[in-house]
């Protein structure tokens, strides 16, 4: 950390608009050193948007812009954060010191800064309280985050049977969450499409060796998500974090790459909003009672997504976004594929077989849950991940195995596996009775 920076300030926010888009405009600095603009913008399309003067959306994006902060804030990490243009109580403080404790769990094992959550940071507010008035109306339809992951697609596959007024959302100029909307039977004109402009002077900083990783980006979602349902009067927020995203990736510590996709996350934002927020609007996991497992048989049964999604963070840096081969994250959806579609079915989506690479070995050690870390992206537990290699070196009888397999044979204790485990369905979620009897009616349906 930089103790030459000890404030970071969030100065000023802003909701304007002109005849295309609905723009969020925040105002950052860290004292002594540099300012930052940071923008977010809404395609208008023709959607009825709404509330757009109300104190109570007001009051959201203020809080998304705590959120968004975080990713200039982790530069220097500054002792103090002081507010202008809000404020918070005791109670929001403590919310937000835990989201940037936790959503920068990983950065912080990553750069070895060695502190608790107590001391992380210490807000200070400048500003004024927003009274919010209360707004009494009816909402309807769902709002669907799309990645452009097999979770998504398994989700609007599902809802998009029962439901009716579905929205996609997406964030950034990724065209594969758009392909798979599109497969879904959703044109792109019924997309939520949104864009961030993170200020190059961020990137400048990074150049010159402040501090940077990873961010708790679905912390942002919910809060984004939560503006947009606003907007549009939308009643549920249908995320797709499976009950596999609790898992920590350092054994004995809490320590999560996927923190902002945890239920311990969910539960916190939920209660957060009910309390702060004000608007009465859902927001769930519609995944949440099932696991990496169960979703990719769920997956293996939609055959039409399987030339459409990507999940690798790797070829997302590229055009067209491509499956890089040589990831953790390629390797894990492989794996947990690998035990619902065959060779042929898995080349067709990989282009080659991961099980052969043995420049995987390190990485394949680690997703099983003998090396010393998870590696630090969205996959499943171990247990998943043991069960798919069990599962194939028993399909196989033992014999002919390639080279990852073969492996695992020779230094691990095989164990029988058991479907009973794709049965399992956690009561521990937020899902409305109707979407939660839906979820296990297609569990069923696989089974």
């Amino acid at each position: 950390m930089f103790e030459e920076y000890p404030n970071f300030v969030y100065k000023n926010y802003n909701i304007l608009e002109d005849e295309n888009k609905i723009i969020f405009k925040y105002e950052f600095e860290i004292e002594g050193l540099t300012e930052f603009n940071h923008i977010i913008e809404i395609l208008k399309k023709d959607f009825k948007w709404k509330n757009l003067k109300s104190k109570i959306l007001e009051n959201i994006v203020f809080n998304l812009g705590l959120v968004e902060s975080i990713s200039y804030f982790k530069a220097t990490c500054s002792k103090n954060y002081i507010i202008k243009c809000g404020n918070l109580d005791e109670t929001q403080e403590k919310w937000f010191r835990k989201l940037f404790f936790l959503g920068l769990g990983e950065f912080r094992f990553k750069n070895n800064i060695k502190t608790i959550e107590e001391d992380f940071v210490k807000f200070k507010s400048l500003g004024k309280k927003i009274n919010i008035e209360e707004i009494k109306e009816d909402l309807d339809g769902i709002l669907i985050p799309i990645g452009g992951g097999k979770d998504s697609c398994v989700t609007i596959e599902l809802l998009k049977s029962h439901f009716k007024n579905i929205n996609t959302f997406r964030v950034g100029v990724n065209d594969v969450s758009v392909e798979c909307a599109e497969t879904a039977g959703f044109d792109r004109s019924k997309m939520i499409e949104v864009s961030r402009k993170i200020d190059n002077k961020l990137l400048e900083l990074n150049k010159k060796g402040f501090l940077n990783g990873h961010t708790p980006f679905s912390a942002m979602i919910a809060f984004l998500s939560y503006a947009i349902s606003f907007m549009l009067g939308k009643k549920y927020i249908a995320l797709s974090n499976e009950n596999s995203a609790n898992e920590s990736n350092v054994v004995g510590e809490n320590i999560n790459h996927q923190y902002s996709k945890t239920m311990e996350f969910e539960n916190d934002f939920r209660n957060y909003a009910k309390e702060y927020l004000k608007a009465d609007i859902e927001y769930f996991s519609f995944l949440r009672p099932i696991s990496e497992l169960q979703i990719a048989m769920l997956f293996s049964k939609l055959k039409q997504y399987h030339k459409v999604f990507k999940s690798c963070n790797v070829g997302s840096k590229q055009t067209p976004w491509v499956w890089c081969g040589n990831c953790p994250k390629c390797l894990f959806v492989y794996i947990i594929l690998s035990a619902f579609l065959n060779e042929q079915e898995l080349f067709s989506i990989f282009g080659k077989n991961l099980y052969e690479d043995q420049s995987l070995l390190d990485t394949f050690i680690e997703l099983a849950g003998f090396g010393e870390i998870k590696p630090f992206e969205c996959v499943g537990t171990y247990s998943e991940v043991r069960f798919c290699i069990n599962k194939n070196i028993e399909r196989r009888n033992g014999k002919n195995l390639p080279f990852l397999l073969e492996f695992y044979k020779k230094n691990y204790n095989l164990e029988k596996t058991d479907d009973n485990i794709l049965k399992s369905f956690n009561e521990n979620n937020n899902l409305p009775l109707e979407f939660k009897n839906m979820l296990k009616e297609n569990i069923d349906k696989c089974l």
